[in-house]
């Protein structure tokens, strides 16, 4: 509250922290050069600064989640930083009490923060595990005509995959329902490098790893084994069980269309957890340079 007082002081650190470093000088996009800006008062109140050599406009909202967005800066700051105070998140009910805007708005702006949570590109090394979780409620709370017994027990859920570096970040996708090996090897690929040491459990969606070049070690959970040495998955699963446990608890229900959303969330709770710059400057500093992402319909 003392840094970002008003929608002038919120506006004023965007345009510092993204086009003048000094508040003066910016690069003109028409002038193709570095020029001097100012901020001329408008019947209009645009959230503008103009190049003096040729009147071209910069708007320091423009391309982020602020873009033309009727909810003032203040409240998007204040949004921000509800979210990097708790531990397991903020549900929408309860940001708009807090902000004192209906739900609807107060779901708009923390689902375009939380799309821009995504991690995108994030390498694992080491000693990595996977496994994979289901996203749907238990199948004792079903009506008995919809419990289909253990065969098809995840037919009516949501898969999601994770990979976790040990003493490192965390990666979770939603993948289609029930995965194949097809569904999870492009992201093991893409996301693990070579040579590096991978634990799962004895799922056969695994099988394809030693000959991709992968040290696999593996569990058997159906033997009721879950530490074999250095093998074991339990890191992941513990990841699995904070999201799990904080989707309840704080949000009840999540859609499948938005829960990759959800997983980009605890994903960037997991890997950031012990920044040094905090989470609500580094949260500050991720949307104020995100590009417009997701779609924003409620669920």
């Amino acid at each position: 509250m003392a840094e970002f007082p008003d929608d002038e002081a919120c506006l004023q650190w965007l345009w510092k922290t993204r086009l003048s470093p000094d508040g003066e000088h910016a690069l003109c996009p028409k002038c193709k050069i570095e020029r001097e800006f100012k901020r001329y008062a408008t019947n209009q109140q645009r959230q503008s600064w103009t190049c003096v050599a040729c009147g071209h406009h910069l708007h320091p909202t423009a391309g982020t989640i602020f873009h033309k967005s009727s909810t003032s800066l203040h409240l998007w700051f204040y949004a921000m930083y509800m979210i990097t105070s708790t531990r397991c998140g903020i549900s929408a009910k309860q940001l708009g009490r807090e902000l004192g805007v209906t739900y609807k708005t107060a779901w708009r702006i923390f689902n375009r923060i939380r799309y821009s949570l995504y991690d995108g590109d994030t390498p694992l090394n080491g000693h990595v595990e996977m496994d994979e979780a289901y996203f749907g409620g238990k199948d004792e709370n079903r009506h008995l005509s919809k419990r289909r017994g253990h065969a098809g027990h995840y037919k009516e859920k949501t898969s999601v995959f994770g990979m976790v570096q040990r003493g490192g970040k965390v990666v979770a996708r939603v993948v289609p329902t029930p995965p194949k090996s097809g569904d999870l090897l492009p992201h093991i690929r893409h996301h693990v490098m070579p040579a590096t040491t991978v634990f799962t459990d004895e799922a056969r969606f695994y099988q394809g790893l030693s000959s991709m070049g992968y040290d696999h070690g593996r569990v058997h959970h159906t033997a009721h084994i879950y530490v074999s040495g250095d093998a074991h998955t339990n890191t992941i699963e513990g990841f699995w069980s904070l999201v799990k446990r904080g989707i309840s608890g704080v949000y009840h229900n999540v859609s499948a269309k938005h829960l990759q959303s959800y997983l980009n969330e605890y994903a960037w709770r997991y890997n950031h957890k012990d920044d040094p710059r905090g989470r609500f400057n580094l949260l500050a500093s991720r949307v104020a340079r995100a590009r417009v992402a997701g779609k924003t319909s409620r669920p």
